[in-house]
C-alpha cells in the first residue's frame, strides 16, 4: 500500500504526462515558499499555468477536486505571486487548473479543470 507521499508523487507524474501530451512544458514541479506550494508550474499558448493535484483511489470522499478549498485558492494565490515576482514574469497570462485524477489501480480518470480558480 502507498503511503501519502508515494500517492501525491504517482497523481503529480500522471498530471504531468497528461499536460505533456496536451502540449503544455513544464516549468516546475513542487514550486515552495513560505506562503505554500504549488504542484506543477507549465506553460502554454503564452499562459503560465498554476496547477494543483488531486489524486484519490475512489470517489468514496467525493471528487479530488472538491477539496481544493477558497483558503487553498489563497495559498496558491499568493505562492504564485511570489513565483511571478521571483522570476520577474511580465506580460504573460496566467491561469489556475485543478486536475483530479481518480485512480482504481485499473485506468485512471484524468481530468483537467482550467480557471477552477
Amino acid at each position: 500500500m502507498m503511503n501519502n507521499r508515494e500517492k501525491g508523487s504517482r497523481g503529480e507524474q500522471l498530471a504531468e504526462n497528461h499536460l505533456i501530451a496536451g502540449g503544455y512544458r513544464i516549468c516546475t514541479r513542487n514550486f515552495r515558499c513560505a506562503s505554500g506550494e504549488i504542484d506543477i508550474i507549465a506553460y502554454k499558448d503564452r499562459t503560465i499555468v498554476f496547477i494543483e493535484v488531486k489524486y484519490r483511489k475512489n470517489l468514496s470522499r467525493g471528487y479530488p477536486a472538491e477539496s481544493v478549498t477558497k483558503l487553498k485558492q489563497r495559498k496558491i494565490r499568493r505562492t504564485a505571486e511570489y513565483y511571478i515576482y521571483k522570476n520577474n514574469i511580465r506580460n504573460t497570462d496566467f491561469r489556475f487548473d485543478v486536475i483530479q485524477i481518480v485512480d482504481d489501480g485499473i485506468e485512471p480518470f484524468i481530468e483537467q479543470i482550467e480557471n477552477a480558480f
